[in-house]
């Protein structure tokens, strides 16, 4: 009797230490596959750094076929800083007889407003045919305005389009339209005054975060 249970107590500390050892292995397998997965992150975003950085110094103003102002922040028909640097940069550009058609992008909370129809009256109260402005006032994010913007080249034999933005905006604008087919050109608005660490870090994550969202097919 002593003999049996003597050898159920070996069984069953051989289990436990087999048990033992089989968590020991699964609990340095998932430390590992979380190393490589913070690597891996970390190496993922300092390449969409980069990529976004190098991106922005880039001007490539050059004669198009239309210019694309992508629409940000306007208050009850007045467009924001932001937007308004955009619009006299797309405007400036015209001047210079680089495109003959402007196109304003963008929707907005309210019904009554949008960002697209504000470029559009930014630019006829700047002396610009109402005939050389389309105003597309649905899009509510970057994503949907190049989804518009591509429709209204298709419908308007649009070969090459100068694309206006803030430099940071325009990696994952360029990448856009390039899964739209979209070949466009890149003329990031000046910067003007500058910028704060916080609110230009703000703006490389939120980058970062839109772009990463629409490669993984979450957005």
């Amino acid at each position: 009797m002593h003999t049996m249970r003597s050898r159920e107590r070996s069984l069953a500390d051989e289990q436990d230490r087999t048990t033992g050892r089989a968590h020991r292995i699964v609990r340095r397998l998932i430390g590992f596959l979380v190393l490589v997965a913070l690597i891996g992150s970390c190496a993922w975003f300092w390449w969409l750094y980069l990529q976004i950085r190098q991106t922005s110094l880039i001007d490539q103003s050059a004669p198009a076929d239309a210019i694309a102002v992508f629409g940000a922040a306007e208050y009850y028909g007045r467009p924001s800083p932001v937007l308004n640097a955009r619009l006299q940069h797309a405007l400036d550009l015209y001047q210079r007889g680089l495109a003959p058609l402007i196109i304003c992008l963008g929707g907005g909370v309210n019904p009554q407003y949008s960002e697209g129809a504000v470029g559009q009256d930014f630019f006829l109260s700047h002396g610009v045919p109402d005939s050389r402005i389309i105003a597309e006032t649905t899009s509510s994010d970057t994503e949907e305005s190049v989804d518009r913007l591509a429709a209204i080249a298709r419908d308007n034999h649009l070969q090459t389009i100068l694309v206006v933005s803030d430099g940071t905006h325009m990696f994952r604008i360029q990448q856009l339209s390039r899964a739209q087919g979209l070949h466009v050109l890149l003329s990031p608005r000046e910067p003007g005054k500058s910028v704060g660490k916080l609110d230009l870090a703000a703006r490389y994550a939120h980058e970062m975060a839109g772009y990463t969202l629409w490669r993984l097919h979450l957005h």
